[in-house]
């Protein structure tokens, strides 16, 4: 028996909000939607599409999500810190630098928290 893992879940309040974060902060696209009277989920991945971010928008929802002591994350990848690190500076969404790592963190408009790192060499 084996598993693999498929996608991760984020809750939104502002789904375009967070689909315009997501594309340009980490260009991640909408791959598939599933819209239902009460909520619409959005799967979005990157260009390997083994790994997906699922938002789930609770269409009738209006007070932000309680995200505990903001312990868990989302960590991705890039082949250029320097100038994703300059493209989130801009964006205004980074939250937490380590320098020491050679890392940092950006927030989204929910306040779930993304650690970018560099690619290993």
């Amino acid at each position: 028996m084996t598993f693999k893992m498929v996608h991760q879940n984020f809750n939104v309040l502002d789904l375009d909000k967070s689909l315009a974060f997501y594309k340009e902060a980490l260009g991640l696209h909408e791959v598939r939607r599933n819209e239902k009277p009460d909520f619409t989920l959005v799967y979005l991945a990157d260009g390997s599409e083994t790994f997906q971010l699922e938002l789930t928008w609770l269409k009738d929802r209006k007070e932000p999500y309680n995200l505990g002591d903001e312990e868990f994350h989302l960590a991705f990848v890039t082949d250029d810190l320097n100038a994703a690190h300059a493209l989130h500076e801009k964006m205004g969404c980074i939250c937490y630098e380590n320098p020491g790592m050679g890392i940092y963190f950006i927030k989204d408009p929910d306040g779930y928290w993304l650690e970018i790192v560099p690619a290993k060499k």
